[in-house]
């Protein structure tokens, strides 16, 4: 958690591991279809460059997402009504709708810190298990 003297907010740290393996997919599909194993590889590659460049940040009123210092995206939590983390023993894929839109993010970033955050900033658009 980093805070300044006008707001608290909690950058999510970067996870390779979803990039990396599908990166390693590509060369192994490529021994039965070379263009689908490339199609997989470049799908890694591109995940890896936005890894690299895409930030979360948790503030006290919304989602804000930044490439590298420039703010891209901002998702304030009252337009939240639901979110939640697909296939849990690896989590993979990020899902939050909001009142007009629905979004998905691959899990580029920290599952367990994603998971905290939003249990903490947005429990009330949780999904009922």
């Amino acid at each position: 958690m980093t805070s300044s003297t006008t707001a608290t907010y909690t950058d999510l740290p970067r996870s390779y591991r979803i990039p990396l393996v599908v990166m390693g997919l590509g060369p192994l599909l490529a021994f039965g279809n070379v263009w689908l194993g490339a199609l997989v590889g470049l799908f890694g590659l591109f995940l890896l460059v936005q890894t690299r460049m895409l930030r979360l940040r948790f503030t006290d009123s919304a989602l804000d997402i930044y490439r590298g210092d420039t703010l891209i995206r901002h998702f304030p939590y009252a337009e939240w009504q639901h979110w939640e983390i697909f296939w849990e023993p690896v989590p993979v894929l990020f899902y939050f709708r909001e009142v007009n839109s629905i979004h998905f993010l691959p899990i580029i970033f920290g599952p367990s810190e994603l998971r905290a955050c939003l249990e903490t900033h947005c429990a009330t658009a949780q999904a009922v298990e």
